[in-house]
């Protein structure tokens, strides 16, 4: 049981960190609403999902072992990163909610850009041993972890669209277009020339 705790705690201290996860999230639910922000977070921790099982059954070892295949993963979830935050900043039009982006997309681009997150390759590798041996405890922990993250997300994005009428005014909505896409390309330039 302490075992769980320390895992608990470690978990919630990483995922209520403002991120790339939350930065997107914070994006798509502006541009489609509470349904938009849901569906990021879905994307995102079945990216971590993805990760997970990637970890448990050593196929992320096989990954870091690799420095080109790493480095490429590397290099391609940064690109993303710097395309979406781009996009972000060049947008002239305004978007009303759930007119800016399909479901579909939100969850894509919350599960390619957690997938081309290659930190979270050892971020799972390096927590999830620590707290559990076994495969299906391995499974387990990451999931919770996946749990945990999608809840958390969730609620930036209740947020935001609760606050959306807000949010959208022209003038407030053009800062946080500025504002996300500088965070989002910065994210993005980071993991471009961060070692892992």
């Amino acid at each position: 049981m302490t075992h769980l705790v320390a895992f608990l705690g470690v978990s919630l201290l990483v995922i209520v960190t403002p991120g790339q996860d939350t930065a997107l999230t914070i994006r798509n639910t502006l541009l489609g609403g509470r349904r938009g922000g849901f569906r990021t977070a879905a994307g995102v921790a079945a990216g971590q999902a993805t990760w997970t099982l990637a970890a448990s059954a050593g196929v992320v070892a096989l990954l870091r072992a690799s420095e080109p295949a790493f480095v490429a993963v590397r290099l391609l979830g940064a690109a993303y990163l710097v395309y979406l935050g781009l996009q972000t900043l060049l947008r002239r039009s305004e978007v009303r909610p759930d007119v800016g982006g399909s479901s579909r997309r939100a969850f894509r681009q919350g599960l390619v850009s957690n997938l081309g997150n290659p930190k979270m390759a050892v971020f799972f590798t390096s927590l999830l041993p620590q707290f559990g041996s076994s495969f299906s405890g391995l499974v387990a922990l990451g999931l919770v972890f996946c749990a945990l993250t999608f809840l958390w997300l969730s609620a930036y994005a209740w947020a935001v669209a609760r606050a959306g009428d807000v949010l959208r005014r022209p003038r407030i909505r053009r800062g946080l277009d500025r504002v996300t896409g500088v965070v989002l390309v910065a994210f993005g330039l980071r993991l471009a020339v961060e070692k892992a």
